[in-house]
């Protein structure tokens, strides 16, 4: 198992990139021990990780992969709607 590296406050910071919708990048404080399960549950509530694909620092990880300082966590949906043929 990883060990987080948490600061003086006991957070990690971390770069969440989302491609889902118009997409964001952004610095994130999370909690020394979160699993990348726990944080996308709490970015993208309404998104089952099933349809996306996640992957911190350009390879992908498991459910229970706890984050560590500095990682680069992306989630790329998997599933796209389209447009419907008239």
């Amino acid at each position: 198992m990883n060990e987080p590296s948490p600061t003086s406050n006991g957070t990690l910071r971390i770069l969440f990139l989302n491609s889902h919708g118009g997409g964001f990048a952004d610095h994130l404080n999370v909690p020394a021990g979160t699993t990348i399960a726990q944080l996308i549950e709490r970015q993208l509530p309404h998104v089952k990780a099933d349809d996306l694909l996640i992957r911190v620092n350009r390879q992908p990880v498991q459910r229970d992969y706890v984050l560590q300082a500095d990682d680069r966590v992306s989630a790329t949906p998997t599933k796209i709607a389209g447009a419907v043929v008239v």
